[in-house]
């Protein structure tokens, strides 16, 4: 069912629109109709193009999207620390973590440590 354009000449976005709207209203031009159902249903029949109606086009739909590459399958690599319970190990840990030049001064010492390992050791 055909819907007649009423425009409003306060509401248009461009100085062309504004025109247009002043001929509507003066009456020097007659508004469209349009035609709202019958410009839907033009638009289903455009939005897939013939091809894609047949097996061909899907055949080319998925040539067009397939990757250029093949990538292998990943793989699940389980890595585990062993423990060590050797005191060095944490020593040396925290001298590599406590020498870096891009974050804030941290001040370790060896009695800080020393603390710190005897609390985490089981009583």
């Amino acid at each position: 069912m055909p819907e007649e354009i009423k425009p409003n000449v306060s509401q248009a976005p461009t100085e062309d629109a504004r025109l247009a709207a002043e001929n509507i209203a003066s009456g020097e031009e007659k508004a469209p109709k349009v035609d709202m159902e019958a410009d839907y249903q033009a638009a289903q029949k455009l939005s897939v193009s013939e091809i894609d109606r047949t097996s061909e086009g899907a055949k080319a739909a998925e040539e067009a999207t397939a990757p250029e590459y093949q990538m292998p399958e990943a793989q699940e690599i389980k890595t585990e620390a062993q423990p060590t319970g050797d005191p060095a190990d944490y020593q040396a840990m925290a001298k590599d973590t406590s020498g870096s030049t891009d974050q804030a001064v941290t001040s370790v010492d060896d009695d800080l440590l020393k603390q710190a390992l005897d609390k985490g050791q089981p009583k």
